[in-house]
């Protein structure tokens, strides 16, 4: 049965949002470490490299303002420090100094965790009939599948 956000239990609630927040937390961290890439890939695939993780930062950005407000409107508090989100993250972040494969793999495994994680949250969201976190979810986890295949691509 599909529920209006403000028809969810307190506890539906709390657990949609703590997934949430883990999601958020783990785009925020892996928006970074995009932006670090971009700033300091170099090597014979750098303009692909370079536009590839400017693509994901800027879809991550995005991103975390989705999902964060998606916390908001299920009327629960978002996680907005950055102490937190790296707490919370299991994407770690990453000095930048590394080659231009290293960074694929590192990219690659973050966004695999991602699509882990917004997959997790889209279940969770299905079982209590929140349809609407549960579709955000799944288009995330498209996405971030999606820039999974690019980045395993570059190191066919």
């Amino acid at each position: 049965m599909t529920q209006t956000a403000m028809a969810l239990s307190t506890d539906a609630k709390t657990q949609i949002a703590e997934a949430l927040n883990q999601s958020v937390a783990e785009t925020a961290v892996t928006t970074m470490l995009a932006q670090n890439f971009h700033w300091n890939v170099k090597g014979m695939a750098f303009a692909p490299l370079h536009e590839l993780f400017q693509q994901i930062y800027e879809d991550h950005f995005t991103a975390q303002d989705d999902l964060a407000e998606r916390i908001r409107a299920i009327d629960v508090h978002a996680e907005g420090m950055l102490a937190g989100m790296l707490k919370r993250s299991k994407v770690a972040e990453h000095d930048g100094h590394a080659s231009d494969k290293d960074m694929i793999k590192i990219m690659l495994d973050a966004q695999e965790t991602l699509a882990a994680t917004v997959a997790g949250c889209g279940e969770l969201a299905a079982k209590h009939g929140d349809t609407l976190t549960e579709d955000l979810c799944i288009a995330r986890g498209q996405t971030h599948e999606k820039f999974a295949w690019f980045l395993r691509s570059h190191l066919a």
